[in-house]
């Protein structure tokens, strides 16, 4: 195959980074198959190769999307914090930073309205959730927190930082732009655990 006709050629994730920002963009329900593979250059047909319909489209944009922040969570929980810089406060500080550098992905993962399709977003969230819950008891237990601590504290700083980010994603502002507030966000919550008695 000659190479321009490869660079051409429609790949899963080409399909899946035009459908994602359409829905965000558009809505779920004004896009269909065959509009985005207008907006590709394809026929729609093309896109059946890869999707049976637009709903698993969707799905496959869910799955993939939480996986990367799964992925990113696990990777920044292995690596030693930078200075001046907890480990919890490492491991928010990177949820921050997908959320504002990837407005489009944190929408559909977290910020969807459409009942329908939070059918496909709860299962992935309920997920992420217990990733970034698990994260944070381990980090609780090796500061010896209690065990109610250890129950609690994870839902209000994933909550508090979802509300971060959720503030500011809408001026689609990036994380490099915002960095201190994020930082000086976090210092506050950590500051809460950090003075318990």
């Amino acid at each position: 195959m000659a190479r321009r006709a490869v660079e051409r050629e429609l790949s899963r994730e080409r399909i899946l980074e035009a459908a994602r920002h359409l829905f965000i963009t558009k809505g779920y329900r004004a896009i269909s198959m065959r509009s985005i593979g207008q907006h590709l250059g394809y026929s729609h047909g093309s896109l059946y190769y890869h999707f049976k319909e637009k709903a698993e489209l969707f799905y496959a944009i869910v799955v993939k999307d939480f996986n990367d922040l799964n992925d990113l969570l696990l990777e920044v929980s292995g690596k030693p914090p930078c200075d001046g810089v907890s480990k919890l406060e490492q491991l928010m500080l990177e949820f921050v930073r997908f959320g504002l550098d990837n407005p489009y992905q944190y929408e559909i993962m977290f910020m969807i309205r459409d009942e329908e399709l939070l059918s496909y977003c709860r299962s992935e969230q309920g997920r992420c959730f217990e990733m970034f819950a698990m994260l944070v008891r381990q980090y609780l237990l090796e500061e010896n927190y209690s065990e109610e601590e250890r129950r609690t504290v994870p839902l209000t700083l994933f909550l508090s930082l979802h509300g971060f980010i959720s503030y500011y994603i809408q001026d689609r502002i990036g994380f490099e732009e915002i960095k201190p507030a994020a930082l000086t966000h976090i210092k506050v919550l950590c500051r809460s655990l950090y003075s318990r008695v």
